[in-house]
């Protein structure tokens, strides 16, 4: 991470976070953005975590079993493999690179994410971020839904050296078709070296995570693999130093704090113990075809 006395307050930069580790077992590692000590919440995005890239062996897989969310939406992206989605409203989605998978989870839903049987042989390769938006407070205790878009759902922006889409909200004069609860944007963006971009100035809070490159801001370098939120209001011009890809994400800021508990988001802190009573207790709804659990942690 930068010094602070580097992150100058002309450069608009209002921190900068390196993602710590995170190990799920078989060999697959995620890189966690959000939450973290320097940035709880960058808009409505609460969570950040960075899946691969990796190359699993043969005759494995990524087997996220099924476990719960409430207070939330879960945004899914990837930019290479593929993950067999199901959840316990009966969807059963797969979701390839450029595609999106939005599951508002509201008042309670169950998932899992697991590497499709047929790709298992080889030993699949994953590379891709999940984000989760917390909902507003008057939705919080929605009903859970999902929703699936395709990679030629979504708009694309094509310039020399610059390629843009819009997975959700609204960014560059265009909108993504995914429904929203609350104001934000999130787009990947590709550039080539030397190329520039500027970060949309009409969301208040922004933030941008460099998959892969590097971008110079105001003189100073940031690599892959770190998280830069930017102050607000702030005229902010990305110029790639290699070959690059990052993340742009933001919104407006939520209606109040939120606590954050294992896969439970919530306002409300008695929410969150009543969610883990539920789960224990087995009261959320299973996901049809699947006889495993996560157990809640102690």
């Amino acid at each position: 991470m930068k010094p602070e006395s580097e992150i100058l307050p002309d450069a608009g930069i209002e921190t900068v976070v390196v993602p710590r580790a995170s190990d799920l077992g078989g060999g697959f590692t995620v890189l966690r953005a959000l939450p973290s000590a320097q940035k709880r919440m960058v808009g409505p995005f609460v969570f950040l975590d960075q899946m691969g890239p990796v190359k699993l062996e043969p005759g494995n897989g990524l087997d996220v079993r099924p476990h719960p969310h409430i207070g939330l939406a879960t945004v899914t992206y990837l930019f290479d493999g593929e993950i067999l989605h199901r959840d316990s409203l009966g969807s059963v989605q797969p979701i390839r690179p450029g595609e999106l998978n939005w599951m508002t989870a509201g008042r309670g839903i169950v998932h899992s994410e697991r590497s499709p049987a047929a790709l298992r042989p080889a030993g699949p390769a994953l590379s891709g971020l999940q984000a989760w938006v917390a909902l507003p407070g008057r939705d919080e205790e929605c009903a859970p839904d999902f929703a699936h878009h395709g990679a030629h759902d979504l708009p694309v922006l094509e310039d020399a050296g610059l390629r843009i889409r819009v997975i959700a909200g609204d960014a560059f004069g265009v909108r993504s078709p995914a429904a929203t609860r609350s104001a934000l944007f999130y787009a990947d963006v590709a550039l080539d070296s030397g190329q520039q971009v500027q970060v949309p100035p009409e969301h208040e809070e922004r933030a941008a995570y460099i998959v892969e490159g590097s971008v110079t801001i105001a003189g100073t370098l940031y690599p892959a693999g770190e998280l830069v939120v930017f102050r607000r209001g702030a005229d902010i011009v990305l110029t790639a130093g290699a070959p690059t890809r990052l993340m742009l994400l933001g919104g407006e800021p939520l209606d109040g704090p939120r606590f954050v508990w294992w896969n439970f988001v919530s306002s409300s802190r008695e929410r969150i113990e009543q969610a883990k009573e539920d789960w224990r207790a087995e009261r959320f709804a299973p996901v049809p075809g699947e006889t495993e659990r996560i157990p809640l942690p102690e």
